[in-house]
This record gives structure tokens, C-alpha cells and sequence, in this order.
């Protein structure tokens, strides 16, 4: 039975970091135009003047109360109610990810100071290391900015598009 269950252990926990993985490149540019868009400054204050430790328990409180997100998700999707599930676990899952972001950035040098967070961080790092430096991660990179690509060149051409429509009526 173990035999069984560490293969599939490795995948579901390769699959839940992955999805992570895509979410954060999409919760970084939200997080960072919040942080520029958003004062926050005596909230900002307070959360720098923290210790270590409940800077920590700050960090925790996203992932503690949004980290259930996922499997209400998967129940709703399970019950028929795919659309749902979907708006859900996307919704929570950038909420989280925007969230622990920006307590991260605002908290690193006192989490850091935390030699569990430190050594989690650093294996973190090291796996995310790894991860970018496979054929697949480059691929999807690639694939990407294809993709972002076209939707720049789709877009400057419908807004030429609609330009050249509103001159032409004048």
C-alpha cells in the first residue's frame, strides 16, 4: 500500500504547488499595482513594527482561513456546479496568494530572522529553482509570452482599428 501511496503522495503535492506556481504570476502584478495604487500607510506601519514571531502568525492568517478554499472548490465541481467551483477556487486562490504577497514583502526581513521560516524559505526557493530550470517550465514560459505577445498585437490592432473608425466619421 505504501508502495502506492508515496507515487501519488509526490504527484498530487507536484500538481498543488504547480497550480500555486501559475497563480502567483498572475497575483504579483495585483499585489504590486495594489502596493502602488493603495495607501495603506498606517496599516503598512504596524505590520513593519511587528516581531518576528507575530509577523509570522500575520503571514499564517491568509493561508490558515483561504487554504480551505481549494477543497470547497472540489466539492462544489464535484457536485455538478463546475462554473461555481471554478469562480471559487480562482477567486480564493488569487485572494490568498495577493494577500500573503503583500505580507511578505511588507514582512520578509522579520520572517527571515525565524531560522524554520528561513530553512522552509530557502528549500522553497531551491524548488522553484529546479522547477524553472526544466524543458517543461521553459516551454510554458515560452508559450506564454506567445501568447501575450498576440494579445498585445490583437489588441494595438483593434484599437487602430477603432481609431481609424472614429476618424473617418469626423
Amino acid at each position: 500500500m505504501k508502495r502506492i501511496l508515496k507515487p501519488v503522495t509526490y504527484i498530487l503535492a507536484a500538481i498543488y504547488f504547480l497550480v500555486d506556481a501559475v497563480f502567483i504570476a498572475v497575483a504579483r502584478p495585483i499585489a504590486r499595482w495594489i502596493g502602488r495604487h493603495f495607501e495603506f500607510r498606517r496599516l503598512r506601519e504596524w505590520i513593519r513594527s511587528l516581531p518576528p514571531y507575530p509577523s509570522l502568525a500575520l503571514f499564517s492568517v491568509p493561508v490558515i482561513i483561504l487554504e480551505p478554499i481549494k477543497p470547497v472548490a472540489a466539492y462544489l465541481a464535484a457536485t455538478g456546479q463546475i462554473v461555481s467551483g471554478a469562480v471559487t477556487f480562482i477567486i480564493g486562490e488569487l485572494l490568498k496568494l495577493v494577500l500573503v504577497e503583500r505580507l511578505f514583502h511588507l514582512t520578509r526581513d522579520k520572517l527571515m530572522r525565524i531560522p524554520a521560516f528561513a530553512w522552509a524559505y530557502g528549500k522553497f526557493a531551491e524548488v522553484r529553482a529546479w522547477l524553472k530550470a526544466t524543458e517543461a517550465w521553459r516551454m510554458v514560459r515560452a508559450l506564454s509570452r506567445a501568447a501575450k505577445d498576440y494579445v498585445v498585437r490583437a489588441r494595438a490592432r483593434l484599437v487602430g482599428s477603432f481609431n481609424r473608425l472614429v476618424t473617418s466619421k469626423d
